[in-house]
């Protein structure tokens, strides 16, 4: 069986520090949904792969969440890792054990696991969507803001209102805010993809995805982005009033305190520039602190 928090470790250091932190069996769920997502994601940006390629392996991916197909599932494995979609020994390595991550997925408790099938199908055939809208060379330009607002629903907004049906599942302590949540919980995923939309523009345009639309002036792309991260501070707010697990909390306010921080060097910078480790280390120490203190996890004007 594939170590699913070593796959985590080598396809995404942010989700390899937050989804830790979450109390079981939310963190199994999370883990095997994070994984879930990144294939797709991994197909969604196989720009080397044809068109048609690509559509065939979202919807392929998407039915092997229907019913155990385990001869199927190593097929499509195989055949997708022999046709290397990214340059990415990670990614790679998580289309190998494509078939243990539909195992985990398969493992978990069929409330968890239908709600995991109807975001993740969700978000496979919306990409499906952006891929056919591809040049020939597979290059994807978004054209609006409400067309990059589409994109990051899909691939973020999503995950967004998955993590949030996981958090709530068996914490009835949670139903007052339940709503609440459900609001802000797609602009929770916008805030998180903006931030790295804006910080990854520069490497983005090399590989030939422009979500930045020509027309659009980058400070709008950066207020939306800030306008979304105090939503999602509203959502941190709401889990601690409601009492929430200090994981639950912790797992929510760490993404966005690190985008906060993002941003603001993105801000200052450029694209392309990145918040070092040591100030990693230090924002997930004062979160710790602010929550052994019972201070607001997120304290931001």
């Amino acid at each position: 069986m594939a170590d699913l928090d070593d796959l985590l470790e080598k396809t995404s250091r942010t989700f390899a520090l937050t989804i830790p932190l979450l109390p079981e069996p939310t963190r199994r769920e999370v883990t095997v949904s994070y994984l879930l997502f990144r294939i797709a994601d991994t197909f969604e940006d196989s720009a080397s792969w044809p068109r048609a390629t690509r559509i065939a392996a979202l919807d392929d991916f998407a039915e092997l969440l229907v019913e155990p197909r385990p001869e199927q599932t190593r097929r499509l494995a195989a055949e997708w890792n022999a046709a290397m979609p990214i340059d990415h020994e990670g990614y790679q390595e998580l289309l190998v054990e494509t078939p243990a991550v539909i195992e985990a997925y398969f493992d978990l408790a069929p409330a968890a696991r239908e709600r995991i099938r109807h975001h993740t199908t969700r978000t496979a055939r919306g990409m499906a969507g952006f891929v056919a809208r591809t040049d020939d060379d597979g290059h994807l330009q978004l054209r609006d803001l409400d067309d990059l607002r589409a994109y990051c629903y899909v691939v973020a907004g999503i995950v967004g209102e998955l993590c949030t049906d996981l958090v709530l599942l068996d914490r009835p302590a949670l139903a007052p805010v339940a709503g609440g949540l459900r609001r802000r919980a797609a602009r929770f995923g916008e805030a998180l993809q903006l931030v790295n939309i804006l910080k990854d523009s520069a490497f983005d345009a090399t590989e030939g995805r422009s979500y930045l639309p020509p027309d659009l002036d980058r400070a709008t792309v950066m207020a939306l982005a800030r306008e979304d991260l105090g939503i999602a501070s509203e959502y941190v707010a709401l889990l601690e009033r409601a009492g929430a697990e200090r994981g639950v909390i912790a797992f929510n306010a760490l993404p966005v305190l690190l985008a906060y921080a993002t941003l603001d060097t993105v801000e200052e910078q450029g694209p392309g520039a990145k918040i070092s480790r040591p100030q990693v280390f230090a924002i997930v120490a004062g979160l710790q602190q602010a929550l052994d203190q019972g201070r607001p996890a997120i304290d931001r004007p």
